[in-house]
């Protein structure tokens, strides 16, 4: 889980022995305080700095607190700061608003209330960090969405020259055989030979339809299950790479899930693992599948170099294409993805909860299937 970053909360007040009481009060939330002796003094710090909550003296000699509460929303970065105003003397209704129309957003009167100014402080701290880490996970959806672009461009490219490279030239093959047959010039043997060696080249041409078309949705998924397909899956991975995978399922006779829970357990596996063999270098994986009343999950652990702390921390901005489609797929269901370092390798775990009756409700869709004539 990401610890949130501290917010920098900037205190106005003219009064030394005022600016010692607010920190006082306010240190025990934690965060940043930043004390200002006067009005320009706080801008200089507004600009150097992005200040979650200003806490400002409505009374200070030069700038008073209306003065610069309207400078400081003049300013494009600071439309939104939040202001609490302190005043030591009553306010009428019309300085109220006078404040509130100059960017205020609240009104403390002196003698401060501690338990009330800290409330007030968490709350608009809150919502500036809030906001800041919803920027943060705006940009890096934007980064994975041009990155997601790009992935499905490249892998267009790579199906168009596997279809080119290898299908092309087995089926321009065994055009070229089956019209020799024809030519009529050849002896029964070689006519006899050359139609075997076409009908070679068109296995291997089913063979590969049949890689390619597993590879983009395995029908075991839809016709036995998610248990068949991924140890499918594992076995041609091992076959592939070389790399050794032991897979640990319970209950041993894995139910029938939900058809989308299904698919997202295959794909955030399917990903996972082509993480292992592109950047772990390990040449071994566990993975494991369980599920019990209440949820779904599945777990990949390697025994390679591990990954750095910001990534396994899953900070904006640090995730790739692969760990930030795993994840969205698991919050598409409400479920949740945790990285971590193996010591050796890395652990990938990703549980989904499961709706009541999802298991029952393909077990019944499977079973009506296979009624039909």
């Amino acid at each position: 889980m990401i610890v949130p970053d501290k917010v920098n909360i900037l205190m106005v007040d003219d009064q030394p022995s005022k600016l010692l009481t607010y920190e006082a009060i306010l240190a025990e939330l934690g965060e940043n305080l930043v004390k200002a002796n006067s009005g320009r003094e706080a801008l200089e710090l507004l600009l150097k700095m992005d200040i979650a909550v200003v806490l400002m003296d409505v009374s200070m000699p030069e700038l008073d607190g209306f003065e610069l509460a309207e400078i400081i929303r003049q300013h494009p970065r600071f439309q939104k700061t939040a202001i609490i105003f302190i005043s030591a003397v009553h306010l009428t209704d019309l300085d109220r608003l006078k404040g509130y129309q100059r960017g205020a957003v609240d009104y403390l009167s002196v003698p401060v209330v501690p338990e009330l100014l800290r409330a007030k402080v968490t709350v608009f701290a809150e919502l500036h960090r809030n906001a800041q880490q919803l920027e943060l996970l705006n940009t890096e959806l934007r980064g994975l969405s041009g990155k997601l672009l790009s992935t499905q461009d490249e892998e267009r490219r790579r199906i168009a020259r596997d279809l080119h490279d290898g299908l092309g030239q087995e089926l321009s093959a065994a055009k070229m055989l089956v019209d020799g047959i024809h030519m009529g010039h050849q002896s029964s043997e070689a006519k006899n030979q050359a139609a075997l060696q076409a009908s070679g080249l068109l296995e291997r041409v089913m063979q590969q339809v049949r890689s390619i078309s597993h590879l983009l949705h395995p029908p075991l998924l839809d016709e036995i299950g998610l248990q068949s397909a991924l140890r499918w899956y594992l076995d041609g991975l091992t076959e592939r790479s070389g790399i050794e995978t032991v897979f640990d399922v319970q209950p041993q006779e894995f139910p029938r899930l939900a058809p989308e829970v299904e698919t997202a357990v295959f794909r955030i596996v399917q990903e996972a693992l082509t993480n292992v063999f592109r950047h772990s270098g390990a040449m071994k994986a566990c993975i494991s599948l369980t599920k019990d009343e209440n949820q779904v999950a599945v777990s990949v652990r390697d025994f390679g170099k591990g990954i750095a702390g910001h990534i396994v921390e899953l900070r904006p901005g640090s995730v790739g294409i692969g760990l930030g489609g795993m994840r969205q797929r698991a919050k598409e269901f409400g479920g949740e993805l945790r990285l971590k370092n193996a010591d050796p390798g890395t652990l990938i775990e990703v549980t989904i909860p499961l709706k009541m009756g999802d298991s029952e409700v393909r077990a019944t869709q499977a079973t009506l299937r296979g009624s039909r004539p």
